[in-house]
């Protein structure tokens, strides 16, 4: 498959959206960011996937205000697959209210729908050691 400058912007683009739409409290348009039955993979924070975008919703009210006032996307790469599907990694800041950060990365796949691209499978991984945990030889 190979992607238009087009496409690649409008995915870079839906994978921003998702900072805003949660920082305004937005969340009655998650379905402009992910598919119906996306799965919002936290794993490596312990927890069980969520399932659909109602879950995803529901996990974010849960949190209250123990959410990230600010979520920042950078480093954004896009890689198509043979299987009409989008591979897109980068990397998540997030400001909490008391002004401590945090670092994931975003492993997302993303799929052409009727409605634009969509966000079907999203796995949160935090960052908690430099080099991803490579220590010094010797």
């Amino acid at each position: 498959m190979s992607l238009t400058l087009e496409d690649r912007l409008a995915i870079t683009e839906l994978v921003s959206l998702h900072g805003h739409l949660v920082d305004d409290g937005s969340l009655d348009r998650l379905e402009e960011l992910f598919t119906s039955d996306v799965v919002y993979d936290l794993t490596d924070f312990g927890q069980a996937p969520l399932s659909g975008v109602a879950a995803v919703r529901d996990a974010a009210l849960a949190l209250a205000a123990a959410n990230p006032v600010a979520h920042h996307v950078t480093n954004v790469v896009v890689m198509a697959s043979a299987d009409g599907r989008v591979q897109v990694r980068s990397k998540g800041l997030g400001i909490k209210a008391d002004g401590s950060c945090g670092s994931v990365s975003y492993d997302d796949t993303v799929v052409s729908t009727a409605d634009g691209w969509r966000i079907s499978y999203r796995k949160v991984s935090p960052r908690r050691t430099p080099l991803g945990g490579m220590t010094k030889p010797g």
